[in-house]
């Protein structure tokens, strides 16, 4: 019989093909958990301090370009993270922890943020992407919607913490990211849009009280918002919605 040629006739074709494959999704799976963990290093441990990682599954470092020539490489095992005030309720393994001193600024939990480049998020033409309605004055408010400018700012115990001054918008969603709004003294703090439900006669925010407006994470520059303080800022508010008030980090039962 000729075999010059024949490969199939003694080789299961299909079972070569079945370990290919096999290999080609092992390599995959160990791609994708190495790449995966290219964020969230170096950790800490549950007893406090800093735990390099390294070996599999944290890669080797990787540096990426960037626009406008910049670079970063992850993972970046020197980064440094805001510090946050906290002690674990106890001494056992994964202990949840309480914050210390003014919970709302104690970067613990709901307030938790990340060191993001303290310079503005921009368009692609260079211009700040998120601009109060009084510099980006091409847009506007529907017609049918409510204009909350000149509205009073009602905070979660029920008294005024301040005066809608302002409205900021994202330019390239289309939609309206802040208010300003101004508080006693004249100094404006911004309030993320989505902590606040807009009314025909007022602006409710329930996550703070009037007392905290006066401890908003204040902005470098009062026309441009950075991404470090947009961190900062909805993490404040994020904070209040369970530290405001001490019965609401309580059981609900």
């Amino acid at each position: 019989m000729q075999t010059v040629g024949n490969i199939t006739g003694y080789v299961d074709l299909a079972q070569i093909l079945l370990y290919v494959f096999w290999i080609f999704f092992a390599g995959l799976i160990w791609y994708l958990v190495a790449e995966g963990h290219r964020e969230g290093y170096p950790l800490e441990t549950s007893t406090g301090g800093r735990a390099v990682g390294k070996g599999f599954p944290i890669p080797a470092p990787k540096t990426f370009l960037l626009e406008g020539g910049k670079t970063v490489t992850v993972p970046d095992l020197t980064r440094k993270e805001p510090a946050y005030n906290a002690v674990a309720t106890s001494r056992s393994s994964g202990a949840p922890i309480e914050p210390t001193g003014n919970a709302m600024i104690a970067s613990v939990g709901p307030g938790a943020y990340t060191m993001r480049e303290d310079v503005p998020e921009r368009t692609s033409h260079g211009v700040p992407l998120i601009q109060p309605l009084r510099i980006a004055s091409d847009y506007t408010v529907a017609a049918q919607d409510v204009d909350p400018r000149g509205l009073p700012v009602m905070a979660g115990d029920g008294k005024q913490g301040g005066t809608v001054k302002d409205i900021w918008i994202d330019s390239a969603e289309m939609m309206f990211r802040y208010l300003e709004v101004e508080i006693a003294g004249g100094r404006t703090v911004l309030l993320p849009i989505t902590f606040s439900l807009i009314r025909r006669n007022q602006v409710e925010v329930h996550a703070v009280y009037a007392r905290h407006f006066a401890d908003v994470p204040v902005l470098q520059n009062p026309d441009q918002v950075t991404k470090l303080e947009e961190e900062k800022i909805s993490a404040y508010y994020g904070a209040g919605s369970f530290y405001a008030d001490a019965k609401r980090s309580e059981p609900l039962i």
